[in-house]
């Protein structure tokens, strides 16, 4: 990679240091301009007109994102986020009273209050797989718990709050040998890591598009395996993911685009598109070898400072580097930062509230890399912490 190159590219990387990328990446100017360009294009001659005249770009972003997860562009439906395209896919799953839904401990908390809604509402269980010793779901575990009450295998591939990798494919072996269906959230994972539906073995699979793909926010897709498609009906149609037959019928459409609905946001999807595919020709394998290089190296940095505590687990791990410095509350730590010019986040409890409360934490720093920030970014970051309480003279 020419990172001088990228990071000109980015407009954002001349104002900040952004380690944020696990909430929202820093948009490429190409992204950008197809963004500002068709919305342009709206203001001059109409939503409508500008839609039928960027027909071709809109359909692009179906082919783009087929070949990013390595699907069909008949199972890839393009809706406005990750958790639109998650709410879709699990409230049309036909769940009932007595089956049961195996999770990871490290579940979001948006998927974790859906689970628990649906066992108020249809008197499911929603049961957490135990970790491993290195603090990833444990596959054996997890073929250990499968009866055949259990409907679906739902798990986050990349937890919000660390970086750890979940054995995705490991995972969908088990699912594939006993017949359940599993639903893969890959929110934090598409864009930073090489992501194939077929090897993972998946039937759903979800995603965002401001996180590492680069792509606008308000942007999301859902894979939707041919194998799954005509049993499940989506919990809301409208006339673009259905049609009106006759007075009293209606017939779903075919593809994956069911999940969808008519009003959507023309200039997201035509950016998302344009960045799916700068990430395509860089190559996923490429951005995450740089992306695992520079969180190593960040945690490696953070490691050697008095009184920082790295909180990441798993065997595997990923851009995502989570810590605390002691006597610091992670919010104000944040909050200094960001008067430095730095841009990280915060993952507090309610937002992973198995894991947490298991680890008995209640919140830590998150600094998320990408490919286009430099060991300089690293080194700003740990130099502008707060020295620990207990270190202070």
């Amino acid at each position: 990679m020419d990172i001088e190159t990228l990071r000109r590219d980015t407009p954002g990387c001349a104002h900040r240091v952004h380690l944020n990328n696990a909430g929202a990446a820093l948009m490429s100017r190409h992204t950008l301009d197809a963004v500002t360009s068709h919305l342009q294009l709206e203001a001059t001659i109409g939503g409508y007109e500008a839609a039928a005249a960027a027909g071709g770009k809109l359909e692009h972003t179906y082919d783009a994102l087929a070949r990013l997860v390595g699907a069909d562009r008949d199972e890839i439906a393009v809706v406005e986020n990750a958790t639109r395209a998650w709410d879709m896919a699990f409230y049309s799953l036909p769940l009932k009273q007595g089956d049961r839904i195996l999770t990871a401990r490290a579940e979001y908390a948006s998927n974790a209050i859906a689970y628990l809604q649906t066992a108020r509402r249809h008197g499911v269980s929603v049961e957490t797989v135990p970790d491993d010793e290195s603090g990833q779901l444990s596959v054996e575990a997890l073929r250990e718990m499968i009866d055949e009450r259990v409907k679906l295998i739902a798990v986050t591939h990349v937890p919000t709050q660390g970086g750890l990798v979940n054995p995705a494919a490991d995972i969908g072996k088990v699912a594939r040998e006993y017949g359940v269906t599993y639903l893969l959230d890959a929110c934090q994972s598409v864009g930073q890591m090489p992501i194939d539906v077929a090897e993972i073995g998946c039937d759903l699979l979800t995603a965002t598009g401001r996180k590492f793909l680069r792509g606008p926010r308000g942007t999301g897709f859902l894979y939707c395996s041919k194998a799954v498609l005509e049993r499940l009906e989506p919990p809301f149609l409208d006339l673009h993911a259905a049609t009106w037959t006759s007075a009293d019928a209606y017939r779903v459409r075919a593809d994956a685009r069911r999940f969808e609905s008519w009003e959507t946001h023309y200039a997201g999807k035509i950016g998302l598109g344009v960045a799916v595919d700068a990430a395509l020709d860089l190559g996923l394998d490429a951005i995450e070898q740089r992306v695992t290089h520079l969180a190593d190296t960040l945690r490696t940095t953070l490691r050697a400072l008095p009184g920082v505590r790295v909180h990441d687990r798993g065997r595997r791990q990923c851009a995502i580097v989570t810590f605390t410095v002691d006597g610091h509350e992670p919010g104000r730590v944040a909050e200094q930062l960001r008067t430095r010019g730095i841009n990280v986040s915060v993952s507090t409890a309610d937002s992973a509230r198995w894991d947490f409360d298991a680890r008995g934490l209640e919140s830590v720093v998150r600094a998320s890399v990408h490919y286009y920030n430099t060991e300089e970014d690293i080194a700003r970051l740990c130099e502008a912490l707060p020295r620990p309480v207990a270190a202070r003279r």
